[in-house]
């Protein structure tokens, strides 16, 4: 009797061992997937300052762009950085259905670069008949960037 019901004790043990186990790995799962969902966004111009327009012919009015990518996700002084913007239509003949296209307007260079931001300026900006056309030409807050691999 005594025997038997050790071996009930030890077996009620496991399973509740398994279960601790099958608990724990969910949670480290879960909390896995949620951190890599936490860690994959858009990188995004956020900021952008100008000089003054002083009204003088053939003026070059220059300006900085504030990046939130930055040395952690490899970008560096020197490092050219491609600016995209989503262009966003409904579709009125396929159920109204959302199309988003990401075209790339041109190209941003890395002027300093901390952790997880970056400044830049203006390299290359598309205006070519080639691109299409957007509503607001040049760079604005909110254009995607990425590193230009070339």
């Amino acid at each position: 009797m005594f025997k038997g019901l050790c071996d009930d004790m030890f077996i009620e043990s496991n399973r509740l061992k398994d279960l601790k186990m099958k608990k724990t790995c969910i949670v480290a799962l879960l909390s896995f997937i949620i951190s890599n969902f936490a860690l994959a966004r858009d990188h995004v111009i956020y900021s952008i300052s100008q000089e003054i327009p002083m009204g003088y012919e053939n003026e070059v009015i220059k300006k900085n762009f504030y990046m939130n990518i930055g040395e952690n996700q490899g970008v560096k002084k020197g490092t050219t950085l491609d600016v995209f913007r989503v262009i966003s239509n409904i579709n009125p003949y396929n159920d109204k259905k959302r199309v988003n296209h990401k075209v790339k307007i041109g190209e941003i260079a890395i002027l300093h670069s901390d952790d997880e931001a970056a400044i830049g300026k203006l390299k290359a900006i598309n205006t070519s008949e080639d691109y299409p056309l957007f509503e607001i030409k040049g760079f604005m807050i909110g254009d995607h960037v990425t590193v230009s691999v070339n």
